[in-house]
């Protein structure tokens, strides 16, 4: 059977300050944990208060002592991520670490965000789009090391660009795919201007490969009443060790972006093993999707209009 078992080290962060999104359960809550372990200030923005804090307790468990705090975040609301922005700026602190982990995926049927785009498009991209943008003062003060989780998904179909919010015809996998494709040039894009202009951030890309998470189990929120079949194939195959990752395998590729002294600016880090669904963190060839520069900058020039948020 496959190893399962494999880790990274992750350095001291003591004196960091690192915000994780979608860290209530799952992956996000394994990197929060990991990252409070290694002594940096870590920073849970959630949805549900309630979950935020069972996700709080779930770290104090692990970490006595951990330095870990919750705020409101819902990144399918501009006037949510807006707030945060404000929250974290009047507390005037550098960011060193921003880990863009929170995401939904594949909605049954279609939904908008309350600002009327496509979930799984508002909130996977333009969400963490402008919330880099709100913060982007302190991420400047602290030389931040943005990390944006992207999926496999990213690797398939291509950004809708003719109708981004996919009104006329709606298919869950595909608009997904350009949600993750979407927020991947952006990471690019950012590490670009940030080299270019000065300030100081550096900006990877990770993704977890195939494990069993809560993406694609029961959701109600997202019209999800049952688990879907495919994450009960993903959970079977796991428990085996066969082909795909684990829960706590499936963080280690952005922790290790955002965290290891060899991981580099603007590269790309997935699991190793066949296929990169599966195995210990290693870089990996940038998706085919993701290394057009001028759809980079299209990616940044649409956010920015649809956002109503300038970033830089």
């Amino acid at each position: 059977m496959p190893r399962t078992d494999f880790d990274i080290t992750v350095p001291d962060l003591s004196g960091t300050r690192a915000v994780v999104t979608g860290a209530s359960d799952g992956i996000g809550l394994g990197i929060a944990t990991r990252l409070a372990a290694a002594g940096a200030e870590v920073l849970l923005p959630v949805r549900n208060p309630r979950k935020g804090e069972a996700a709080l307790d779930a770290v104090r468990a692990r970490v006595p002592g951990a330095a870990v705090s919750s705020r409101a975040l819902d990144l399918s609301s501009l006037a949510s991520v807006a707030a945060l922005g404000r929250t974290l700026l009047d507390e005037d602190r550098p960011i060193h670490l921003l880990v863009n982990n929170a995401g939904v995926m594949t909605p049954p049927a279609r939904q908008t965000t309350a600002d009327g785009f496509e979930l799984q498009f508002g909130t996977n991209h333009l969400g963490h789009f402008a919330l880099v943008a709100h913060l982007l003062p302190l991420l400047r003060a602290g030389r931040a090391r943005v990390t944006s989780q992207l999926s496999v998904a990213a690797n398939r179909h291509a950004v809708n660009w003719d109708d981004l919010n996919w009104e006329r015809s709606y298919d869950g996998m595909r608009a997904y795919s350009q949600s993750k494709i979407a927020l991947g040039l952006f990471g690019v894009e950012l590490d670009r201007r940030s080299a270019a202009g000065d300030w100081g951030i550096t900006s990877n890309l990770s993704h977890p490969g195939v494990a069993p998470t809560s993406l694609l189990a029961a959701r109600p929120e997202v019209g999800r009443v049952k688990d879907t079949p495919g994450v009960r194939v993903i959970r079977a195959l796991s428990s085996r060790g066969i082909l795909l990752g684990t829960a706590r395998s499936a963080g280690l590729p952005a922790l290790y972006a955002a965290t290891s002294p060899e991981a580099e600016r603007g590269a790309f880090y997935g699991p190793g093993g066949p296929g990169h669904l599966g195995g210990p963190p290693a870089r990996q060839k940038l998706y085919s999707r993701l290394r057009s520069p001028e759809e980079a900058r299209r990616a940044w020039e649409r956010s920015e209009e649809l956002t109503g948020v300038r970033c830089g």
